[in-house]
């Protein structure tokens, strides 16, 4: 087992009980607007046309007020091993659970917005120590991106998902892991990317919910469904991404809100939940009331709402257009995720493909959406990806 260095710190997640009757009182007193003028009966996901449907808020805020329990959350995470590091002057907070097996693999998983931690920690044991013998084991490590959850907020600019990359290499490299698999979706998946094509003498190779070509590919020669792909990607960066753009040109406007406000908070995170799993109305079809709620409240605890926001600033549009992946990829395409790339252009970057596969089922947060077909599909896209370095 590899011993820590000096340079990581255990530590352990404690919100003060005043942290807790603050947000309490301010959900309690908190001024609503008045219902959407978009009158339609659940479910129906016409509903939410306007944003979340005050109905739907409503009774979300009167849960996270009286029902939801923090401290469970806390103690999930205490249980899987809390830690930090100081990386390029900046705190890091990761998750670092190891495994028993004696062939396990260094893994690092690394999440997006409006996701955080919470994502991945349902997930953690059974990747560790699966319950089936035959599945490949891994050392898993999910480090909290900077600005989000328990890292520090970067005070100056140039904390980009390049940077990120070249400090996940250095915080495995401080666990012992010189050599390493990687997954992510969402800005998690953009920073897989930049880790294979990079780094590929740490890299063994990835797995992600997310691939971005090349710019400049013409739809030609792909196949009606692949174009619809296209479309819709095209149609949502059109017609639904104002959050993007918000958070890349003015994230310190917004983040008063999502500071200030824990139901603004709570709305802006709960539109994304909703509007990018596979559901026919509401996120709470698939994703537990606590899961949302887990993810909204380490935001709020944090005051994170800001910084988070400021990845968008940093990165937006960036991913090196030159950037190639000559590491084994497995990709996975879930059919309700907000972007999906044709394996012809993926392809362009990706120049190993080892695994491909279109879920049936799924959006953009997979891990809560569907986390047994999840964690299945992991483990097999990663023993491809381990099988091609053989």
């Amino acid at each position: 087992m590899p011993r820590l260095t000096s340079d990581v710190q255990a530590c352990e997640a404690r919100a003060t009980d005043a942290d807790l009757d603050d947000l309490r009182a301010r959900l309690a007193a908190a001024r609503l607007p008045e219902a959407e003028t978009v009158h339609r009966a659940a479910p129906d996901p016409r509903r939410w046309e306007q944003g979340v449907p005050l109905a739907d808020l409503v009774d979300v805020v009167n849960y996270w007020r009286t029902g939801y329990n923090w401290r469970s959350f806390e103690e999930r995470l205490n249980r899987i091993g809390q830690f930090r590091t100081t990386i390029d002057d900046l705190g890091i907070h990761f998750l670092h659970r190891r495994s028993a097996r004696a062939d396990a693999t260094p893994l690092i998983l690394t999440h997006g917005w409006p996701g955080s931690i919470a994502e991945f920690i349902d997930v953690v044991d059974e990747l560790a120590d699966p319950k089936d013998a035959d599945a490949p084991a891994f050392h898993v490590v999910v480090p909290s991106l900077p600005g989000f959850g328990y890292s520090d907020k970067p005070a100056t600019t140039g904390w980009g998902t390049e940077k990120i990359a070249a400090a996940w290499v250095e915080l495995m490299g401080r666990l012992g892991y010189g050599k390493f698999a990687a997954h992510g979706g969402d800005w998690g998946g953009n920073i897989t990317t930049v880790l294979g094509g990079r780094f590929p003498a740490h890299v063994l190779g990835i797995h992600t919910t997310f691939a971005e070509a090349p710019p400049g590919l013409t739809t030609d020669g792909l196949t009606a469904a692949e174009r619809i792909w296209t479309e819709q990607t095209r149609d949502f960066w059109r017609h639904r991404a104002a959050y993007a753009k918000q958070q890349a040109t003015r994230p310190q406007t917004i983040g008063y809100s999502l500071v200030d406000s824990p139901v603004g908070l709570l709305a802006w995170i709960l539109d994304k939940f909703a509007e990018w799993s596979d559901t026919e109305d509401s996120p709470f079809e698939t994703i537990s009331r606590d899961s949302v709620l887990d993810n909204v409240t380490l935001y709020w605890l944090t005051r994170t709402g800001a910084s988070a926001a400021r990845i968008y600033y940093e990165s937006h549009n960036s991913l090196d257009p030159e950037l190639r992946v000559d590491a084994p990829s497995a990709i996975s395409m879930y059919p309700r995720d907000i972007e999906k790339c044709p394996r012809p252009w993926a392809q362009e970057r990706y120049r190993q493909i080892v695994r491909w596969r279109s879920p049936e089922a799924g959006g953009h947060f997979p891990s809560l959406e569907v986390p047994e077909y999840f964690v299945k599909d992991l483990q097999e896209g990663l023993a491809a990806v381990l099988a091609a370095n053989r």
